[in-house]
């Protein structure tokens, strides 16, 4: 059986106007036409649908009862086809985003905004977690794809480089070395670190650059999110190496932020997705947003 969409718009197009030639006119058809597809339908189903008289013709009460039936087919086959324009589209859809809490905060709300504004149908959702949780979910499938730092090589994920920046030591106010113009990775060894856990792909990049030069940070205290090792800063429990995206919220506490050197270690913050997942086409336009107007959002 080989029923089509266009057979049974032709017959509910008769069974309403009662007419071939009217019903020809109602969906731009030729009465010829309209006249073949209702034949075509009635052998691929096997039954006669009309009566054909005269002056007129009538459902047969096969044709009755198969005409609700049609209207249902085709309203669905229609919603169908409606809601892949508006997914294509972007007038609807869903984007899910792991962002590093920094990120989240700082970097891209001003691009979330002008994506939201210009497609009011679209869904944004943005889990605002720490570095490893970002993989973590990109990797199970639970997002569409992440924004933030990865290290060392991952077979299983990929990456659209966004921006590179250098890390930085943030330090209280008054403490010995916040008087240095700069500062290198010897000068802090020694001072308690306030930072993220052996997981976090930002310790992992930073401890591996600086095994290569004999150097062990001391890392006295362990915490996950930024806003928490700003504020053991804040209470003098010691220092954190950040980046410097964190600029404004660091000098809004009153801390001080100094470069980081001998050796150079850079972060890359990158988009973050799986290399066999197609993204839908809402996902897909916030992930060429970010990744168009990454120079502005690296200097915020």
């Amino acid at each position: 059986m080989n029923v089509t969409l266009r057979q049974l718009r032709a017959f509910i197009a008769v069974a309403e106007a009662q007419h071939f030639t009217r019903a020809a006119d109602a969906i731009s058809l030729s009465q010829s036409a309209i006249s073949t597809l209702v034949r075509q339908l009635e052998a691929n189903l096997g039954l006669k649908l009309f009566d054909r008289h005269t002056r007129r013709i009538q459902l047969t009460s096969a044709g009755a009862e198969i005409l609700p039936l049609a209207r249902k087919a085709v309203e669905d086959l229609d919603s169908v086809i409606g809601s892949s324009t508006q997914l294509k589209t972007l007038g609807r859809g869903r984007v899910s985003v792991a962002v590093a809490a920094v990120h989240a905060a700082l970097a891209i709300p001003r691009v979330l905004g002008e994506y939201c504004a210009a497609n009011p149908g679209v869904k944004v959702v943005i889990h605002d977690v720490a570095q490893s949780k970002v993989l973590e979910m990109v990797r199970s499938g639970e997002v569409d794809f992440g924004l933030g730092t990865t290290s060392g090589r991952r077979d299983d994920l990929s990456t659209r480089l966004l921006w590179r920046e250098a890390y930085v030591a943030i330090l209280p106010h008054g403490h010995p070395l916040a008087g240095k113009r700069e500062l290198t990775w010897r000068d802090i060894k020694d001072e308690p670190i306030i930072g993220p856990r052996f997981d976090n792909p930002i310790r992992e990049q930073i401890d591996f650059e600086l095994s290569r030069e004999d150097i062990v940070l001391n890392r006295k205290h362990v915490v996950d999110l930024p806003l928490t090792m700003l504020g053991m800063v804040e209470g003098g429990m010691g220092i954190s190496i950040m980046t410097p995206s964190m600029r404004r919220v660091v000098h809004a506490l009153g801390l001080v932020m100094k470069p980081l050197n001998r050796p150079s270690v850079q972060g890359d913050v990158s988009l973050i997705f799986l290399p066999d997942r197609s993204l839908s086409p809402a996902a897909r336009g916030l992930f060429e947003l970010i990744f168009s107007q990454r120079n502005s959002i690296a200097k915020i």
